[in-house]
């Protein structure tokens, strides 16, 4: 409280940039010690607009003029507030205090530190035990008679950036490991990451070897021999450095470098191409300055977006994801990953790859599980990359917000796949900056334990859990074959998009009436109303008769088509699945009705058309089972594009017939 110099301020004009804010709002500005909240002075509404410090990443100070003075607050999840204040006093008091408070010094200055951590004891320890990444080990079958558990790290003795618990090829010795680590940076030696049970396949991950031009290691050369026995299949390894090659021959000239296929004889060397964190900043900042711009031209956005370069760096991630997976999935081989220190890039292509092997990754849980494994577990600098404290800004890069735009392009090529919809991934990432929840401060395990979190703050995991119902995406069916089996995307340029969600909070509020997953979202819940209501009305008539009523399924037989016929849309021809995706009963095509004294099977109407421009032969089952529905020939009152009126569709006509 001692940096707010003003704690209120009234006649405060506010504008939030958002499509259905037209004018600005008046009312009273409060600061405390971890909100900026605005309060309308409309009386009716009296809305409020809350805004955490520790969300706020640059405050500017406009010059004054007629108006008043303007001060300008940039938002970690990429919102921009302007305020208004009458009194240029007011204006240079209250960025003075966001200044100060949007950069705290020390961790105790966060929110999540900010109250007692006695009051709610059960609740805050059964928020941390939500998310066990032991009990991931054990679901992949680990330890097992090629990976053990090692007693190396205990304490952090080896490497003080990695997790105290880890798993190494069984016929690694201790002194193998330790002498591997002190050859590679950050003492970060090869761990397991990810096990595939059907082909015995690995993803490991480490740091760059300290080679230079010739050095070599014994124990490190054995390491990587241990990572290959630890597969019987297969006779090599991959070793996936993440970087440009240039950069990694750079890094020779300080001493580190890369592997050497001459000195370890069973490795393929593969050179990805990810940028650095520095290049990351840079296009990233261009993104939200595009973002920013009022009303752009086509040629503006296009020529913003190209130069940025954001999209490139985004299927270059999901590039080293994809090589990792059909190397692991296809070849049965196991691959070691690396960039410099092995906590950023390595981070990124290691759980991609995860997301495309393992269906468990795809469910909300496994997301949870994947993020406390490869990111918050092996190290990766939460505090430092995304600027919980003030410190060096040349620090700051989004590479968690690069992992979470390639689950979401993952999800726009395969919608079926994955059991969370879009909000998920923007609260996640929301969540890595607000400092609100203790889970992602700290740059490793061992800072973590220190800081004493588990003691003083909540984990993230549990809130989000508990919301999960807004987050499930209406298209997922767990036991469909997409969902089941490795993802295959397809990674050629003109499958990727801009993620509007996340960057454009122009339009945000926009955007949740126009996603076809909210559309079949509200039919869910509708439908799901409708039958509790069908079922008081059943509990009703049986009371009054004083005789249950049976109901039985009304299968209505659909139309077999050739597998030749079917017309596929999008970058990948759609996976075949078991069932059609519809919600909530478990059959398209079937309901249920009162049992009929004479029971008959419904047969297809004759005189039903097919939708405009449709062949009747092309109405396959997967246009169905692609989960996207055609909603572009369609309007919301039920008229086609060309103005006629629909016919009913055969299906619903026979039902309501009988």
């Amino acid at each position: 409280m001692e940096h707010i110099r003003t704690p209120k301020v009234e006649n405060v004009r506010l504008l939030e940039r958002r499509r259905d804010q037209r004018k600005p709002s008046r009312g009273t500005l409060y600061l405390s010690a971890t909100h900026s909240i605005f309060v309308e002075n409309n009386p009716e509404t009296r809305k409020e607009t809350w805004v955490l410090h520790s969300m706020v990443s640059a405050v500017d100070r406009l010059p004054p003029s007629p108006t008043g003075s303007q001060l300008v607050l940039h938002c970690k999840d990429f919102r921009v507030i302007q305020l208004l204040f009458p009194q240029e006093q007011d204006c240079a008091d209250v960025h003075a205090s966001l200044s100060r408070l949007a950069r705290p010094e020390k961790y105790s200055e966060l929110y999540c530190l900010s109250f007692n951590p006695n009051v709610n004891k059960a609740e805050r320890e059964e928020s941390w035990s939500l998310v066990d990444v032991a009990a991931d080990y054990r679901r992949m079958g680990v330890p097992n008679n090629l990976w053990v558990a090692t007693a190396a790290n205990s304490e952090y003795r080896v490497c003080d950036t990695y997790p105290s618990e880890l798993f190494v090829p069984r016929s690694a010795t201790p002194a193998v490991v330790v002498g591997s680590s002190k050859f590679r940076s950050r003492g970060r030696f090869p761990a397991l990451s990810y096990f595939h049970q059907d082909t015995l396949a690995a993803v490991c991950r480490c740091s760059q070897p300290l080679s230079g031009f010739s050095g070599r290691c014994q124990e490190d050369e054995l390491m990587l021999q241990a990572v290959m026995k630890s597969n019987p299949g297969s006779d090599y390894i991959y070793v996936v450095d993440t970087r440009p090659k240039l950069n990694a021959m750079a890094n020779r000239a300080a001493g580190k470098g890369y592997e050497s296929e001459d000195h370890y004889g069973n490795i393929k060397l593969h050179f990805i191409g990810i940028e650095n964190i520095h290049v990351m900043r840079n296009s990233q900042q261009k993104i939200m300055d595009l973002g920013e711009l009022q009303s752009p031209s086509m040629t503006d956005f296009l020529w913003g977006l190209e130069s940025s370069g954001w999209l490139k760096h985004i299927k270059a991630v999901l590039d080293a994801g994809v090589f990792i997976a059909r190397a692991v999935a296809d070849e049965g081989i196991s691959v070691v990953v690396h960039c410099s220190d092995g906590w950023d890039r390595t981070a990124q292509a290691c759980s991609v790859a995860s997301v495309l092997l393992d269906p468990y990754y795809r469910t909300t849980r496994g997301l949870m599980v994947l993020i406390e494994r490869d990111w918050v577990s092996f190290g990766h600098k939460f505090s430092h990359r995304y600027g919980h404290l003030d410190g060096d800004p040349r620090e700051v890069s989004p590479v968690i917000d690069q992992f979470l735009e390639c689950v979401w392009q993952l999800s726009e090529q395969f919608p079926c796949a994955f059991e969370f919809n879009e909000r998920f991934l923007v609260a996640v990432h929301a969540h890595v900056y607000s400092c609100q929840y203790g889970t992602f401060l700290g740059n490793c395990q061992r800072e973590r334990r220190d800081l004493r979190l588990r003691e003083r703050s909540f984990s993230v995991w549990r809130q989000l859990w508990n919301d999960r119902a807004k987050y499930t995406n209406p298209l997922y069916k767990a036991e469909q074959s997409q969902s089941q089996g490795v993802l295959r995307p397809n990674t050629t340029p003109y499958c990727f998009k801009m993620w509007k969600g996340l960057y454009n909070h122009v339009d945000a509020s926009g955007a949740p009436c126009q996603s076809p997953a909210d559309f079949l979202s509200v039919a869910r819940e509708e439908s799901q109303q409708l039958e509790e209501e069908l079922a008081n009305q059943q509990e009703r008539i049986a009371a009054l008769t004083g005789r249950p009523i049976t109901w039985k399924k009304v299968t209505v037989p659909r139309r077999k088509t050739s597998q030749s016929r079917q017309r596929y849309c999008g970058p990948d021809p759609p996976t075949t699945y078991t069932y059609p995706i519809t919600s909530p009963t478990p059959d398209r095509g079937s309901t249920l009705a009162p049992e009929p004294a004479n029971e008959k099977t419904l047969p297809r109407d004759p005189s039903a058309t097919p939708p405009p421009g449709r062949d009747p032969d092309e109405l396959s089952d997967c246009d169905w089972e692609s989960g996207i529905a055609d909603l572009s020939s369609r309007s919301s009152s039920g008229i086609d594009d060309d103005g006629s009126s629909k016919e009913r569709d055969s299906d619903e006509a026979a039902l309501a017939t009988a």
